[in-house]
């Protein structure tokens, strides 16, 4: 830190006399400055000690002392020195008054030590100063290095926490603790999740003091409980990591060092490459155009260690593209479910492969696993929030997800995910679920708008028949669908003759210009009376 008043009073060439303040000399000064204004403080900056020899000052009159020294307190001066046998022979007893009364340090300058030695002391105890910050941050540096390269990003923020006396936790992209030292830590950095989310939003690369949260606990230290930095971590628009550091008090010079070379070594570990990650996703789309061209043999050997575990057990295949306020942004929505994927998936210690596929994005994940599950999450979040009647962002989603499956089915779970994603876009929902379709009814489907036209169209013409009061074709043509081709129970329930009823399904069929006796017509006019039935 910088040199302080006692480190200048005890300075033997300078020959420093305290007059008063005494017990003010543990302040750091920043600047020894020379003026004879009787009001320097417009030219103040705060931490300054003041050098005068009272050439335009009355240093005999209390009432001016009081207000000179009060003014020069008050601007942050820390303390002042009067050189004697200039003007004065000695420091007049109402300055020595008005410094005590103000609790100003007053120091007397003998003649014979200059202003400009004192000057240079302190210049020099800065330099000093300095240079020893940055040896410690190059050491600083050189150690955050090393532990970084033999034990990790765990190793990283035990020595970070260790350089500024304190602790440091890092966070990943969706938010979430993944590594804190000491191990008390963490629990400290879990309360802080709302605030790196905050920070999160804003553009990277981003940063926040954030205050205390709450008393200690467990062995957590009260006095790193007082102020923390957040920084996030990462070359693109959305961090993919932050870093939480908490410290009892601002950062040194030296810890200021140390936190910078954190910063960059954790972007560097959680960063990967833009060759590697373009490797990556080209071994990745291959697996899955393997998988769905039936090849899951080949596909194994090609994903390898990379992918393998994931095609050894049940998955499921999502598809999702961008809800409607998300189609004209810059593929916001999917690289944030992408962030959300691979880290449930890291969190698990689970295999998932991403594949961008246009402006899709395609994900095979195991069954019941964490990028599963946080997917669900995602997608209850968004329902929750459109639910309260926010406005729709660059975050909307539309998510199909496959029943489970393995490698010889993946074309299956393919098509699966994609018509639930088709039914999601359909019905204004966030995610659908392929079991959830099967294990419904198919005519909650019929109420498509465009399901809705084709039966319109296909029974216009019966309808209009009917409205001339020439038969009941429509109804005739639904009970003997409902009775499958039965004559004589259909003929029941109209009360009509079997033999009407012919008559009636032959003037059908020559206005239609198709026959009943296709399995296909019959089916198309049934699903035509249902999807035009009256609520």
């Amino acid at each position: 830190m910088p040199p302080t008043l006692a480190q200048l009073v005890h300075h033997s060439a300078l020959k420093l006399t305290v007059r008063a303040g005494g017990d003010r000399l543990d302040v750091p000064v920043r600047w020894a400055h020379v003026s004879e204004l009787a009001d320097p403080v417009p030219y103040m900056e705060g931490g300054e000690l003041l050098l005068i020899t009272a050439l335009k000052l009355d240093a005999e009159d209390p009432e001016a002392m009081r207000r000179y020294v009060k003014r020069l307190a008050g601007a942050g001066v820390v303390g002042l020195g009067f050189a004697v046998g200039v003007n004065y022979d000695e420091v007049p007893k109402a300055l020595v008054d008005a410094a005590e009364e103000e609790g100003l340090p007053l120091l007397e300058v003998p003649r014979r030590t200059p202003f400009l030695a004192i000057s240079k002391a302190v210049s020099a105890a800065i330099a000093a100063d300095q240079y020893r910050a940055v040896t410690a941050g190059f050491a600083a540096q050189r150690e955050l290095t090393k532990q970084a390269l033999t034990d990790g990003p765990e190793g990283l923020l035990t020595a970070l926490a260790a350089q500024v006396d304190g602790w440091a936790a890092l966070y990943d992209a969706s938010g979430a603790v993944v590594a804190a030292a000491p191990e008390w830590a963490g629990r400290r950095a879990a309360r802080l999740t709302a605030d790196v989310e905050r920070l999160r939003e804003r553009p990277a690369p981003a940063s926040a003091v954030v205050g205390g949260a709450g008393p200690a606990e467990g062995g957590e230290s009260a006095e790193n409980t007082d102020r923390v930095e957040l920084h996030t971590l990462g070359s693109g628009r959305r961090p993919r990591a932050a870093l939480a550091v908490g410290t009892a008090a601002a950062l040194g010079t030296a810890e200021r060092y140390a936190v910078h070379s954190a910063i960059a070594l954790l972007t560097l570990a959680t960063e990967r490459s833009r060759s590697l990650q373009a490797a990556e996703q080209r071994i990745g789309t291959a697996v899955l155009r393997m998988l769905l061209a039936g090849e899951p043999d080949h596909a194994r050997a090609v994903a390898g260690e990379l992918y393998g575990a994931l095609l050894d057990a049940p998955f499921r295949v999502i598809v999702a593209e961008p809800g409607p306020a998300g189609a004209e942004t810059d593929g916001d929505a999917l690289g944030g479910l992408t962030e959300v994927v691979e880290s449930a998936a890291a969190r698990s210690g689970e295999a998932v492969l991403v594949v961008p596929e246009g402006e899709r994005l395609v994900v095979l994940a195991a069954d019941g696993g964490g990028a599963v599950a946080a997917v669900d999450r995602c997608a209850a979040a968004l329902e929750a929030a459109r639910a309260d009647g926010g406005e729709r962002t660059d975050e909307e989603l539309v998510v199909g997800l496959s029943a489970p499956a393995g490698p010889i089915a993946a074309a299956a779970a393919y098509r699966q995910a994609e018509q639930a994603l088709s039914v999601a876009r359909r019905r204004g929902r966030v995610l659908v679920e392929h079991e959830q379709l099967a294990a419904g009814s198919v005519l909650p489907l019929l109420a498509d708008d465009a399901v809705k036209a084709f039966a319109d169209g296909l029974l216009r013409a019966l309808r209009e028949h009917d409205a001339t009061g020439r038969g009941d074709l429509v109804a005739s043509l639904r009970a003997w669908l409902s009775r499958h081709g039965q004559w004589d129970a259909a003929a029941a329930d109209l009360g009509v003759h079997r033999h009407t009823l012919r008559y009636r399904m032959r003037r059908v069929e020559e206005i239609l210009g198709r026959s009943l006796d296709d399995p296909d017509v019959r089916m198309e006019l049934w699903l035509a009376l249902k999807a035009t039935a009256p609520e």
